[in-house]
């Protein structure tokens, strides 16, 4: 329900990914380069391949014209060029095969490269703070994801396969013309080009923003999708499956008119084109008419000439839509790019060093913190957990007490003081060894969709499945599984909901148990079960702890008598701390909250 709440009321209609610094194409290429940097001798032998492509592809017409003039004698000594034919056919081979060898060689540079970048934009989503992903729409950023993945692709597809191509024959038939015809042909020619190009190019930027457009409306409407389905219980809860519609449908309004306007655009780019290069096909048509007229030139000339313009006409046709495919592939890697200029809030100093710990000391010295600014939430918190000591933290809702969790897992840094184990600062330790050091078990269990083995053995995943099995026993869950149909290959469903909230938790009691930490966490761990589970499960736990720090957030109190120590938290502060005995004779906050909970029980058991 977090997310959905945030959803709506997110300031700002972009996604994460278009909240990150914008790059230019130039700077889009330069981030991309230090990819392409290990595949430089398949790019050249690529290119090379072109090159040899275009220079067969320059003889094809040619050759036509020897073979059109070797025709044009008299009946009687008419010889079929035998040779001319051979070789003729030869070229248009050689052109297919080396456009074909280089899409070969190209092929595992364009698939490698996407698939390093996209891993690498997954790896920094997963190294953001919890900041950030608390403020993200999961379907928005998998979408940007997505495209800007395929994007690579195809710039580099376009790049290789058209831009290159393009210049090349452009260039090379343009010289020809001019060596073997005049100025004239040439000057039609790049005319021709410069016109095309202009058009492109104007109408192109013009159409771009349209296509922003839809891509933003189209990153929109799939975050809004993804969260009303992950949603789904809640969406059925208040029977608003026709207000989830429409407001999908908001932005696939949004959606369809971008993509009326782009194709409209697309029409006016298309007939603009036409005329040009019908314009310049003419013109050249007309003077090589003049000359074979005059004289000046052969039947093969024409023939030629024609060839040329034909071989012309594909590459600029493409290049229209090459231009296009460029400006959507910049505007999709863009936003690819924006997550990787997404801040990483928490990370690990210089001098960071492994925290190396079985018996651990934890502080919190002095601890200041504020999701927000505008409101502190710890306000000076001060407590150790001694090595094999179980410290429990009870409050109110809103007291602060998850976030003792969170800080200690290291989500965020304090705004003030500082926690440390066995007197090394976090911020001085790596994440990774500290979280290593530490397992939780949370109040709301959200498991992978996957099976029960798997999101156990995620504890732990180079364990056994003897261990697994142990983890699942210890957790009270084993013969549940076994009086499943598929056992352990069980599948969980979306964020395991198949399973019920005590199972979900035992699974997840299984998972912590299997990673055998230093400091368990436990953050209202048995709050989905009943009583008769609970105090099964709670003697359990108690077990676990034993030996190891353990801090205990509960609602509770019932579940942290046997406690070593208990901080009684209100407001953000730590208001009494002691013994459950001692807690309950000095008659504070505590015996209040023990008091209610003491007549809740008895009238639920009345």
């Amino acid at each position: 329900m977090r997310a959905y709440v945030g959803w709506m009321t997110s300031p700002s209609p972009l996604s994460v990914a278009a909240r990150g610094t914008q790059r230019s194409d130039l700077g889009i290429l330069r981030a991309l380069l230090p990819y392409l940097k290990p595949h430089v001798a398949r790019i050249v032998f690529a290119i090379a391949c072109l090159l040899v492509a275009k220079l067969l592809g320059l003889t094809v017409p040619m050759l036509l014209k020897h073979i059109v003039d070797s025709l044009d004698i008299q009946p009687s000594l008419r010889a079929l060029p035998v040779l001319l034919l051979v070789a003729y056919g030869a070229a248009r081979v050689g052109v297919n095969f080396f456009t074909e060898l280089r899409q070969v060689v190209f092929a595992r540079v364009m698939a490698r490269t996407a698939r390093e970048v996209t891993l690498k934009v997954f790896r920094h989503l997963h190294a953001l703070s919890l900041k950030f992903h608390l403020s993200r729409r999961t379907g928005g950023v998998s979408r940007d994801v997505e495209r800007g993945g395929t994007a690579i692709t195809d710039l580099l597809d376009w790049t290789i396969y058209t831009i290159i191509p393009t210049i090349l024959e452009v260039s090379l038939v343009t010289g020809y013309l001019v060596y073997r015809y005049g100025w004239t042909f040439g000057a039609i020619t790049l005319l021709t080009l410069a016109g095309y190009i202009g058009w492109t190019f104007a109408v192109t930027e013009w159409r771009t923003r349209y296509y922003r457009a839809k891509v933003e409306a189209d990153t929109k409407a799939n975050a809004r999708a993804v969260d009303s389905l992950l949603n789904y219980e809640t969406v059925k809860y208040f029977n608003n499956e026709e207000h989830e519609a429409t407001r999908y449908d908001e932005n696939l309004r949004t959606v369809e008119e971008a993509t009326v306007m782009s194709l409209k655009s697309l029409a006016v780019l298309n007939v603009g084109q036409t005329i040009v290069v019908s314009l310049g096909v003419t013109a050249l048509m007309w003077r090589a008419s003049a000359g074979v007229v005059a004289g000046q030139f052969s039947i093969g000339d024409l023939v030629l000439v024609n060839a040329y313009l034909l071989q012309l006409a594909a590459p600029l046709n493409y290049l229209g839509m090459m231009y296009r495919e460029i400006k959507q592939a910049f505007t999709n890697m863009e936003r690819l790019f924006g997550l990787l200029d997404e801040k990483l809030d928490v990370q690990d100093s210089p001098g960071a060093v492994p925290l190396a710990t079985r018996r651990a000391h934890v502080r919190f010295n002095d601890v200041h913190f504020a999701y927000d600014p505008r409101r502190e939430i710890l306000k000076g918190v001060d407590f150790e957990i001694r090595p094999g000591q179980t410290v429990a933290v009870v409050g109110h809702s809103g007291s602060g007490k998850s976030t003792l969790a969170r800080l200690l897992y290291r989500f965020y840094d304090p705004d003030g003081g500082g926690i440390s184990i066995d007197g090394h600062d976090l911020r001085d330790l790596t994440q990774g060894s500290v979280r290593a050091a530490i397992a939780t078990v949370p109040q709301d269990t959200v498991l992978f969709n996957d099976t029960i083995y798997y999101n156990i053995l995620y504890g732990r995943p180079d364990a056994t499945r003897e261990e697994v099995e142990a983890a699942a026993q210890a957790a009270h869950i084993h013969s549940y599984i076994m009086a499943m149909p598929d056992r352990y290959e069980t599948e969980v469903g979306e964020r395991g909901l198949k399973l019920s909230g005590g199972e979900k938790q035992r699974v997840a009691i299984a998972r912590a148990l299997l990673k055998n930490p230093a400091i368990m966490i436990f953050d209202e761990a048995t709050s989905a079960l009943d009583s008769r589970s609970e105090k099964a499960i709670q003697a359990e736990l108690e077990r676990i702890a034993e030996g190891r720090t353990t801090l205990v957030i509960a609602h509770r109190l019932s579940t942290v008598m046997n406690a070593d120590r208990i901080l009684v938290m209100d407001a953000g502060r730590i208001v009494e701390q002691g013994t459950h005995e001692d807690l309950v004779a000095s008659l504070g906050h505590y015996a209040q909250l023990w008091q209610l909970q003491l007549q809740a029980a008895d009238e639920a058991a009345a």
